[in-house]
């Protein structure tokens, strides 16, 4: 079977999480974050809303990763994205990382919001 490598132009993918960090690019980074194709920020976590709506121009989903366990977000964190036009995808932080990395490869307009597991 012939497999494809993943490239990245001008994004840093999710390279590997472990308890309370992210790697990003060859960077570790610790806590909470929110990843898009523009480089990492900390994030407040599911109170913060705003944090992701600042993206809402650069994404047309974002992938929330609620950390080792799936976990429905705030009905007001859900309906601040929806209002924006942003899709959201909740699912657990590991899979939000795999999502992640796919949908920017296929150059997709994509941020992942991560809690830590």
């Amino acid at each position: 079977m012939k497999l494809t490598e993943m490239t990245f132009p001008e994004a840093r993918p999710i390279d590997g999480y472990g308890p309370g960090f992210f790697r990003v690019g060859g960077e570790v980074v610790e806590g909470a974050v929110i990843v898009h194709s523009g480089g990492v920020m900390h994030w407040g976590g599911l109170e913060d809303s705003a944090s992701a709506l600042r993206l809402a121009n650069e994404i047309d989903v974002l992938l929330l990763g609620t950390g080792a366990e799936m976990a429905t977000p705030p009905a007001e964190f859900r309906a601040a994205l929806e209002e924006a036009g942003v899709g959201l995808e909740p699912m657990q932080s590991a899979s939000a990382c795999r999502t992640y990395n796919i949908l920017l490869s296929e150059g997709r307009r994509v941020a992942a919001a991560l809690l830590p597991i």
